[in-house]
């Protein structure tokens, strides 16, 4: 059984579907994808944030230190906390010994914490996304547990939860080698961490600069002369490139240098991760170049669309009820940038009768998505609700009648 549905095309998306695979890559823009730039970087993917879909992949296996991309994980666990009801944005951080920012390793970016100032909880977060501060990660690791060890044990834990095998913590800033990731488990991550967050990007991660202290943080010594120091965000691609709001930077000398980017334009989000641009002068502006490059050919070659597809009623045999609703949960899907450019239409493709009874999420059969050219994507329908049988009557004669139609 066939039915057409003509709908006008949509460019947007609303929702994600987590893959226990992660990703998967669409046949329809595999040539496509062959067109990708070559990069430098040790390791990068980029997928479609709204529907997993792989849009690119270099050695997305291979285990890197993620260094301050590790931060992503801290404030993910910190609103978390404020989600469940356990914390709160303006609840006051006690800074201590451990968390003072001279007293955090070589080589660390600072927020410039010390004892006696009094920070609330969404400071911590700024000075985590913006100026990346070590110290802002130990005190944030020390609000949700009695030591580093304990936390990095909770960000671990954490990171199997939501489905990652590989990533693994030993503390909560990146500045350990131990710390580890790779581009693909970093890559669903972020995926997740956008879902959870999305007013993440708005509030921490597109924040251009960050002053700390001001003369409310400041100690009674210093109250009138706070010691104020401005911090620009790392990501210079918020400045550079159209449509980035997030995520986040990280070098150390055992990863080199990544980033983890998020870029959104229309309704079309791509996530991009890139570890171990080469430690060396030019690190950091390789790191951008393969950034803008793949981005920029993101852009030029794929889409994502929702169809605002809703539920269809369709008859019932030998069941309680005369008909059925079945719908689709797939309603984003990524497509090729030069395709589906004006109206474009759904093809409703039901094999066989829907006989009763029928559990809720029964594949009945599917919507197929078409443009002038042709197929653009193929999703299963299900029943939107269990349908019992009918009475021995109503059974018998559906029985005669489908006999007859068949």
């Amino acid at each position: 059984m066939k039915k057409t549905l003509f709908i006008v095309c949509l460019i947007f998306c609303l929702s994600v579907n987590l893959s226990a695979q992660y990703f998967y890559t669409p046949e329809l823009i595999v040539p496509y994808i062959e067109t990708a730039p070559e990069i430098v970087s040790r390791a990068a993917v980029l997928i479609d944030a709204k529907t997993g879909a792989l849009l690119y992949s270099k050695n997305a296996n291979e285990e890197i230190p993620p260094a301050s991309l590790t931060k992503l994980m801290t404030m993910n666990l910190l609103m978390k906390e404020i989600k469940e009801g356990r914390a709160s944005y303006d609840e006051l951080i006690p800074i201590t010994e451990e968390s003072w920012a001279q007293n955090q390793p070589p080589r660390s970016s600072l927020m410039f914490l010390e004892p006696g100032q009094k920070v609330t909880l969404r400071e911590i977060l700024t000075g985590l996304a913006v100026s990346s501060g070590n110290d802002a990660s130990v005190a944030a690791a020390l609000r949700l547990a009695p030591s580093m060890d304990a936390f990095a044990n909770l960000m671990t834990a954490e990171a199997r939860r939501i489905g990652l095998n590989v990533t693994r913590f030993k503390e909560a800033s990146g500045i350990s080698e131990q710390n580890m990731t790779t581009a693909e488990e970093f890559a669903y991550f972020c995926m997740y961490y956008i879902n959870e967050h999305p007013d993440s990007m708005r509030d921490f991660h597109s924040v251009m600069e960050f002053s700390y202290p001001l003369d409310k943080n400041e100690t009674e010594r210093y109250k009138t002369n706070p010691r104020t120091i401005t911090q620009y965000n790392r990501n210079a691609l918020l400045k550079s490139f159209p449509g980035v709001d997030g995520l986040k930077t990280g070098f150390i000398n055992e990863s080199g240098y990544n980033i983890a980017l998020t870029s959104i334009r229309g309704e079309t989000r791509f996530i991009l991760i890139i570890l171990g641009a080469p430690n060396q002068r030019a690190g950091e502006r390789i790191r951008a170049t393969d950034s803008i490059n793949l981005l920029t050919w993101a852009y030029e070659n794929f889409k994502t669309m929702n169809l605002e597809f809703g539920q269809i009623e369709e008859p019932l045999w030998k069941g309680k009820d005369k008909n059925v609703f079945v719908y689709t949960e797939e309603k984003n899907f990524t497509f090729p940038a030069n395709r589906a450019t004006g109206v474009i239409y759904g093809e409703i493709v039901i094999p066989q009768s829907l006989i009763a009874p029928l559990p809720k999420g029964s594949n009945v059969g599917y919507l197929i998505i078409k443009d002038e050219n042709g197929e653009l994507h193929r999703a299963p329908l299900v029943t939107a609700a269990a349908c019992k049988k009918g009475n021995i009557f109503k059974r018998l004669w559906h029985s005669i009648v489908l006999l007859f139609k068949k």
